[in-house]
């Protein structure tokens, strides 16, 4: 029997940053994992964005996350020897006049300073996008390369020995007074952090889950750029070409690109860019969002030794590395959680199950 503190189911990237967290502080930990092409993680953009949505406002809890992200993701780049932090500003067209003038009463605040690099009056990147009005330049902004990132994580758990490829079943699970069994492993916590999967999980199946699925296009350009430029999608360098997306389907929940899913970006491609354009792939994942779009963390309401680390959502590389931690702080140093990602918030959709 292998004694060990938490045994972590997935390694996503809510797996990944919490097995870091859990191994800096000390605890022994085995990770489980299936290996599988089609996850959320990989097939996600990764882009981090302190302002966001159609209202362009500041994301939650931003001035907590964001100075968390790009050390967190440069401390992994120095453990693993790989490259998959691309820090680049974000460019926001305005969309009216009035727009542009709230922008420019807003950016000196002290609350967006830290954010805007710039605000444009006038069209600065025409030959990229249209962008008569001028729009914002964001700062502190940019992307992580998940596929490189989860295999660089995964060959350094395998050289810690903490690692294990395979299917995790549910049903082999054996609680105890003192933690769980699982095959020759004795456990202190169980930690799920199984993505899209998690509303499939019979522990925590009672989670409102609202799992939407996102396309990506790759495309290629004569024109290249450092900046993502982001206004109802985003167009982010990737390489010497550009990704493109996204898409958000909440009915058909596989893992096979559409044509709807490209005509839909496609149709916003052709309002945004100005330069010639040619799609050379595309692809699809399913993201683990919620319905009230907050992560869910915590500890099942009644067995005491098993816990959750999902629902990240569409913002996963912006609030794995301060909610990983702020978990880690919960499970070994017994600090409290966040209300508004304790899943304690869905205690009565539990019993109401049960």
């Amino acid at each position: 029997m292998t004694k060990v503190d938490v045994i972590i189911v997935g390694q996503g990237l809510a797996g990944t940053a919490l097995s870091y967290y859990l191994m800096q502080a000390g605890c022994r930990i085995q990770i489980i994992n299936h290996s599988k092409p089609e996850t959320a993680s990989r097939a996600a953009a990764g882009l981090y964005n302190p302002i966001t949505g159609r209202k362009m406002v500041k994301t939650w809890l931003a001035d907590k996350i964001f100075p968390e992200i790009e050390p967190f993701y440069q401390k992994l780049e120095l453990l693993t020897g790989q490259r998959f932090l691309h820090s680049m500003p974000i460019y926001r067209p305005f969309l009216t006049n009035a727009e542009r003038s709230d922008w420019s009463i807003l950016a000196p605040q002290s609350i967006y300073q830290p954010y805007i690099s710039q605000v444009f009056q006038h069209s600065s990147f025409g030959d990229y996008i249209n962008d008569p009005l001028g729009g914002i330049l964001l700062q502190q902004s940019g992307y992580v390369d998940l596929p490189v990132l989860l295999s660089a994580m995964q060959q350094y758990f395998r050289e810690q020995s903490v690692y294990q490829e395979g299917i995790f079943d549910v049903t082999r699970v054996q609680q105890e007074k003192t933690g769980i069994q699982y095959g020759d492993y004795h456990s202190r916590w169980l930690i799920f952090c199984d993505g899209a999967d998690g509303y499939r999980n019979s522990f925590f199946h009672w989670l409102p889950y609202e799992p939407v699925k996102g396309e990506i296009l790759l495309i290629d350009t004569e024109k290249k750029s450092n900046i993502v430029f982001n206004r109802g999608i985003f167009v982010m360098p990737f390489g010497d070409k550009y990704k493109v997306g996204s898409t958000y389907d909440h009915q058909d929940l596989t893992f096979a690109p559409t044509e709807k899913g490209r005509n839909t970006l496609e149709s916003k491609l052709d309002k945004l860019l100005t330069m010639p354009y040619r799609v050379v792939d595309q692809w699809a994942g399913v993201r683990p969002a919620t319905r009230d779009r907050r992560p869910f963390i915590g500890i099942h309401p009644h067995h005491k030794t098993l816990g959750i680390f999902n629902g990240l959502g569409t913002k996963g590389v912006s609030l794995a590395p301060y909610f990983a931690q702020h978990f880690t702080r919960f499970l070994t140093e017994q600090a409290s959680l966040n209300q508004e990602i304790d899943i304690q918030r869905f205690e009565n959709f539990y019993h109401a199950m049960s």
